[in-house]
This record gives C-alpha cells, structure tokens and sequence, in this order.
C-alpha cells in the first residue's frame, strides 16, 4: 500500500574514502553520528557502501528543509565534517522531498531489519 507523506525533507551525500581509511571512517561516521541523531528535526540517518565501487551514502530524512538547513549552519555541523574530512577523497550530495512511501511486505510481517550496529 502506498502512502502519500507529509513530504519530510531527505539528504543524499555520495562520498568516497581514500583506500584503506574505510574501516576508520566508519568507525568516525558512526561515532560522531548523534550530531546529526540529536538534532529536533532530524528524523532517521543510514550508512551504506555500495557494494560494485565501494562509494559510501549517507542518508538522512528531516522534518523540513529549514530544519536541515539550520543544522547544515550549526556548530555540531561544523565539528562532524572536520572530522570526516581526512577520509574523503571527493563527496557529492543532492536534496529531495519524498512523495511516497510504500512498507514492504517484511516489514509488515514484522521481520528484522539490517543489524544497524
């Protein structure tokens, strides 16, 4: 069953890592994450590295646009790309609203997601 939403506001940032850091910017992401976790207008994040490429995305849903954008200007902002930085080699990133969301059948049976740390 699709559902409209109520539009929440999502985050896509595409980076690679300089081989061999992988493991150790991981490690960072997850450990400076509740940057992103504690802030009023952040929804839910994910880590996920492509497995062809070896690219990392993050993604992130937020209540609103402004919501992202005052946290995209904050200090604890500031703090977590200062210490991601050194593994980067490149990044990208792209905004979005989402339109629908659709539960997939699994979920609704009520089986475990991913391990999520």
């Amino acid at each position: 069953m699709a559902d409209a939403t109520s539009g929440f506001f999502r985050v896509m940032l595409r980076m690679e890592i300089h081989p061999g850091m992988e493991r150790d910017f991981e490690e960072t992401w997850y450990n400076v994450g509740h940057a992103i976790t504690e802030h009023p207008a952040n929804l839910r994040q994910w880590l996920a590295r492509d497995d062809e490429s070896g690219a990392y995305y993050v993604v992130s849903d937020w209540v609103d646009e402004p919501g992202f954008r005052e946290f995209e200007r904050s200090d604890e902002h500031l703090d977590h790309r200062t210490r991601l930085h050194p593994f980067r080699s490149s990044a990208s990133m792209v905004t979005m609203r989402v339109v629908y969301e659709m539960t997939g059948r699994a979920a609704l049976d009520g089986a475990p997601a991913g391990s999520g740390r």
